[in-house]
């Protein structure tokens, strides 16, 4: 397959500026459609470099159409999906994270879901981002609705060897996250830093990330790429707290350059 738009954005923005930011917006944890809309067009105003909606549960149907559409008629940047199953998919949505699940315990997650909705994502011209997706320990609800095989926090070596064995699979772009909301903290360090050695594509890390120095330290260990949604969600200015991850992210990631 060969890359599309969004792929070619996504690589080049981390070539010119080290590292990059995306903001999740599940519309499920918002008090209405517009407010969901609202926090991700301020998201993108505030520096995001793309927009993820989606989430583990619910984000399907006219709620997903409204709340993707709205976020797209008010931003530059791209407008990915964030799938949770195979009902995640929107038609105004530019790209969409093809995952597969890679320490899943049902091979459901792993190539049955990509199969039902492949054919779907080709007819609506979404365009796939092919990621090969991990979840580390606590996993959080991603992890119990995926029936995740957890990577422990203290071993980043199996990160490290599912990551790889992603790559030599063919996604072009390795994902570890913990889950919404982590109560444990993001993704370890030292295993961020194993799984940036061990791989050669775009690396993002997500969940628990709360404040924009654990961003800029997951940055700083090798990550390309960082995801919140969270941190934003429970802020009382989206745009204000996405404006200071935008800032400490790039300031690590300048250092790259």
């Amino acid at each position: 397959m060969k890359m599309g738009k969004v792929e070619k954005y996504i690589n080049e923005k981390i070539d010119l500026e080290g590292a990059i930011l995306s903001v999740i917006i599940d519309p499920l944890d918002w008090p209405s459609p517009d407010a969901a809309a609202s926090a991700g067009r301020q998201a993108a105003e505030a520096g995001a470099d793309l927009v993820a909606v989606g989430g583990s549960t619910g984000a399907q149907g006219e709620l997903l159409d409204v709340v993707t559409r709205q976020i797209k008629e008010g931003v530059s940047v791209p407008v990915a999906l964030f799938p949770g199953n195979i009902a995640t998919i929107t038609r105004f949505a530019d790209a969409i994270y093809f995952m597969s699940l890679l320490n899943s315990r049902n091979p459901y997650w792993i190539s049955q879901a990509q199969t039902l909705a492949a054919p779907i994502v080709h007819r609506m011209g979404i365009e796939p981002l092919p990621v090969g997706y991990i979840v580390v320990a606590p996993g959080g609800t991603v992890g119990w609705v995926g029936d995740a095989n957890l990577v422990p926090r203290d071993k980043p070596a199996i990160a490290a060897a599912l990551a790889l064995a992603g790559e030599y699979s063919g996604s072009r772009i390795i994902f570890t996250d913990v889950g919404s909301a982590s109560k444990e903290g993001p993704v370890p360090i030292e295993m961020v830093a194993s799984v940036s050695k061990a791989i050669s594509v775009p690396y993002l890390v997500a969940g628990g990330i709360r404040t924009p120095q654990q961003a800029a330290d997951i940055i700083k260990a090798g990550a390309d790429w960082v995801q919140v949604g969270t941190a934003v969600e429970k802020s009382k200015d989206p745009k204000k707290a996405t404006e200071a991850l935008v800032k400490a992210i790039k300031a690590e990631g300048k250092s790259r350059v």
